[in-house]
């Protein structure tokens, strides 16, 4: 990719009012930007998953379940709802309307810039797809923590700016929710097609 970071802004709000169905497939293609007191990071995203909250049984919000872990998804579209699991911090951007719990995780991004920065942090990782092929890879390699729970994805230190537009999508079920019913089957995880930084299924 030929982009400069200096012409690189955050997207509008308004970028993030979208069904979340349509969300998750726009932002495939974007890039992902994190500056820290280290440098500047950042990765095209191509992977993502949608959660549908309420009525969703893969989702941390199902049945409204409203908790401190969720709070911020009850809020306003456009910000980040980090988690935790199995020790590893994952990325969502919130969406949809207020009191309508639902977000996307960003599952994979191929590296842009900051690259040494990433390797650093992926320290043991010399196969650069390995930095980023993943939703608790790609948190690491840019320096993404609990500490930005909430934060609104429109200004800095975090936010996503316009990349490329992917030429095909695929879809198909999301990765490590077999215990969640009919929902383990819904078609809501979106890819850049044939792209090498899409996560593996296990």
């Amino acid at each position: 990719m030929t982009r400069s970071l200096l012409a690189i802004e955050p997207l509008p709000l308004l970028f993030y009012q979208q069904p979340t169905l349509e969300l998750a497939q726009s932002l495939l293609g974007c890039l992902l930007v994190h500056e820290t007191a280290e440098g500047t990071a950042s990765g095209f995203i191509v992977e993502t998953e949608a959660y549908k909250g309420p009525f969703d049984r893969a989702a941390h919000s199902f049945n409204n379940r409203r908790t401190k872990r969720t709070e911020v998804m009850f809020g306003p579209p456009g910000h980040a709802y980090t988690h935790t699991m199995h020790t590893h911090c994952l990325l969502n951007v919130v969406s949809s309307d207020i009191d309508c719990p639902e977000g996307v995780l960003i599952r994979a991004i191929e590296p842009f810039s900051g690259k040494n920065l990433m390797k650093n942090r992926r320290r043991g990782m010399e196969n650069e797809i390995n930095w980023t092929n993943g939703p608790g890879k790609l948190t690491k390699a840019l320096g993404v923590s609990m500490d930005l729970y909430g934060h609104d994805l429109t200004s800095p230190p975090l936010y996503i700016a316009r990349g490329f537009t992917p030429s095909e999508i695929s879809t198909g079920p999301r990765v490590g929710i077999d215990n969640s019913g009919e929902a383990k089957d819904y078609p809501w995880r979106f890819w850049v097609a044939n792209h090498p930084f899409v996560s593996k299924f296990r």
